[in-house]
């Protein structure tokens, strides 16, 4: 049993914004990385071995958290 968190980052972040604080989505920014092509997938692999790129090139990250919070 896994018990999620939620401890308001999003709703932080959006009243942070409307204060007119720039707010940077660090998820967004890792899917970003995570995308075929992009240097960060090469050295992700290189780090924690091939089977964490998936079929279509990008980052499986169930199987790349498995490796790092395992």
């Amino acid at each position: 049993y896994q018990r999620r968190v939620h401890g308001g980052k999003s709703t932080c972040a959006a009243h942070l914004a409307e204060l007119g604080c720039t707010v940077l989505n660090a998820d967004l920014l890792a899917h970003e990385c995570y995308a075929p092509g992009e240097p960060c997938v090469e050295q992700l692999a290189g780090v924690f071995g091939r089977e964490v790129v998936a079929a279509d090139g990008t980052i499986d990250r169930k199987v790349l958290g498995g490796k790092v919070f395992g």
